[in-house]
């Protein structure tokens, strides 16, 4: 039996014009040759896949060709050439830096440069995955990278370029190589299986090269892979099955119920998918991309930027023409935002359910496929009347149980409407209601103080019963203002019923309720606002009385000032009258501030020694 060789390794190129998608690099080693301007340490840098060792082994073969032919290949007819061949040559040696990282590594490595080819000019040491190299390596190489004999060349390949040394980077010529286009692993991928005597579709042809996401390596390898599932026959549907990638079918019937608003079969089309076996986050992702793909099909110019099949991208352009781009921008939007809390969410089968029903009435608003205007958005009316009050909705009577919320309370008792009407009343000052059994005198409540004063906007308040806005009318107190007629000031006031009761809080509340205050600061007042939320109130031992501790007398009187609307805020949010607000300047040996991230790291330290040993031995920095 015939010893198998796998795609990868039996199709490798063997010279400049066959390597896949890296013209301009293989032109730029090809004129270098030529006019022999070599340098002494080259950097191939890129993904897994893309041609690195393998051009290393080109370049290294070409410059100890003795023949080379007119276009600056090896000729592959001449003794080093054979030698490079059979891999018996010693002018080319290989040092995998992953399994060979030590100092001791490199410096069996630099006695062997000192000794000269015997065949050919140059010896070169290609040196794979040199980012595992360690730091004493790299520095014990530097000398000898800066300075090698004239025979001597270096061809360092890396996937993880960042990893390597500034040091090391400044010797070396470097070379990006580029992921491999899905068009060009495709052309190949033909002309193997034409080789190969294998039938292959077009479209089965590029699932494996969007599959191995540009790289020639991984491309060859899923279709070794199929070629064993099919028998040599690839079709679309083979590949998807053994790929365990989801059809094109999906996303496209997806995309005709999000146009037609038809919830429940987008519903169902999931449910069928994760009967399939898919992950929700496959799913979403690949939906995402759907959207993408039909965005660049409503533009010729951006057509180039699909990379499907013949057949399927008609199939795309037919359905981007249905889709407005507001559309395509909403959609592309939800999806991205299911992919980012797909992660974090504790029921990720709803997550995704509910994208697909926001998607599905993405259309049903003001965005149809043409492009135009939908039919126009039906609007609320308002709960409360707007407009400015009637003769006979301001009587008050006792068959009313709305009676109507007004500034002041009027002076005549046995009066069924008020002389005049009652006028719009800001949102930040007490209503007080009319009662016809009552004396008069000017009542003040507090409805929904607020520790900041707000602008008086002219808006009618909603007319609602007055034991909802927490007015008691058995103790009537008169507001040194309201005796002037002037504004009444609530802010510092709290409820006066007896039936009133004082709910219990921990400190958890307190500091929600605090951080809640700071808030709502203005944004004059942002650096006061930042101060607050690193204080931490604490309840003392009577359990309504909280103390906060500042760094200095002076924030001690800012915050002695702010104190009485604080304290006013809490007793709402809480529910308690017995709030009361103290406050200290902090003592010497008290730490207040918030710890850096390099402190926290030297108190954790000291505890645990081992965490600057894992520090030494990655090689990490605190920001």
């Amino acid at each position: 039996m015939e010893n198998y060789i796998v795609s990868a390794r039996k199709y490798r190129p063997a010279t400049f014009d066959t390597v896949v998608g890296q013209r301009a690099l293989t032109t730029t080693l090809k004129n270098a040759i030529a006019n022999q301007k070599l340098a002494h340490a080259y950097l191939f840098c890129g993904p897994r896949g893309v041609g690195k060792t393998t051009c290393a082994r080109i370049f290294a073969k070409t410059i100890n060709c003795l023949h080379p032919t007119a276009d600056g290949e090896a000729c592959n007819e001449c003794e080093s050439c054979r030698a490079f061949n059979e891999q018996r040559s010693y002018n080319i040696h290989e040092l995998d830096a992953a399994s060979n990282n030590s100092v001791e590594d490199i410096r069996s490595l630099i006695e062997q440069v000192r000794i000269p080819p015997q065949i050919g000019k140059y010896k070169v040491y290609i040196i794979d995955e040199v980012h595992m190299l360690s730091q004493a390596a790299f520095n014990a190489f530097l000398k000898t990278l800066e300075e090698p004999p004239h025979h001597a060349i270096f061809i360092l390949a890396t996937t993880e370029k960042h990893k390597i040394l500034p040091t090391i980077l400044s010797r070396c010529q470097i070379y990006d190589f580029n992921r491999i286009s899905v068009n060009d692993t495709v052309e190949h991928l033909e002309n193997v299986a034409r080789k190969e005597h294998i039938e292959a579709e077009p479209e089965a042809l590029n699932v494996i090269a969007q599959k191995a996401d540009g790289g020639m390596r991984d491309a060859l390898s899923i279709f070794d892979q199929v070629v064993s599932f099919t028998n040599g026959h690839i079709t679309y549907q083979s590949v998807i099955e053994n790929l365990n990638v989801l059809d094109y079918e999906y996303y496209f019937k997806l995309t005709d119920a999000f146009l037609e608003n038809r919830v429940s079969d987008c519903l169902l089309t999931f449910n069928e998918v994760l009967k399939k076996g898919f992950d929700g986050n496959h799913f979403i992702t690949g939906l995402t991309s759907h959207f993408r793909d039909l965005l660049v099909s409503r533009d010729a110019e951006t057509l180039q930027l699909l990379e499907v099949g013949a057949s399927i991208r008609d199939r795309y352009q037919a359905q981007a023409q249905k889709c407005s781009p507001q559309f395509l921008y909403k959609a592309m939007k939800l999806c991205n935002d299911c992919d980012l809390n797909y992660r974090v969410s504790k029921n990720k089968r709803l997550l995704v359910e509910l994208t697909l029903i926001q998607l599905a009435q993405l259309t049903g608003d003001n965005d149809v496929p043409g492009g135009g205007q939908g039919p126009t958005k039906q609007t609320l009316k308002p709960a409360f009347n707007q407009g400015p009050p009637s003769s006979s909705s301001a009587q008050t009577s006792n068959s009313q149980p709305y009676p109507q919320a007004t500034h002041e309370v009027s002076g005549n008792y046995g009066s069924t409407a008020p002389k005049q009407p009652a006028k719009p009343v800001a949102p930040n000052v007490s209503a007080a209601v009319q009662q016809p059994a009552a004396p008069t005198t000017n009542v003040s409540a507090a409805a929904h103080p607020s520790p900041i004063p707000k602008a008086n906007t002219e808006k009618k308040i909603p007319v609602m019963k007055a034991g909802s806005i927490g007015i008691s009318i058995r103790r009537q107190a008169v507001q040194p203002q309201a005796a002037n007629n002037g504004p009444v000031n609530t802010a510092a006031t709290v409820p006066a019923d007896q039936t009133y009761e004082d709910y219990i809080f921990n400190e958890k509340d307190l500091n929600y309720y605090w951080r809640e205050f700071a808030t709502r600061l203005p944004k004059e007042e942002a650096a006061n606002a930042a101060r607050m939320m690193n204080m931490q109130p604490h309840l003392l031992k009577d359990q309504t009385t909280f103390e906060v501790a500042v760094d200095n007398d002076m924030v001690q009187k800012y915050m002695s000032q702010l104190a009485p609307q604080i304290e006013t805020h809490l007793r709402q949010q809480l529910h308690n009258r017995k709030i009361k607000m103290t406050v200290r300047v902090s003592a010497a040996n008290e730490n207040l501030r918030a710890y850096s991230h390099v402190e926290r790291f030297q108190m954790m330290s000291k505890k645990n020694p081992s965490l600057l040993k894992l520090k030494e031995a990655f090689g990490l920095e605190l920001s």
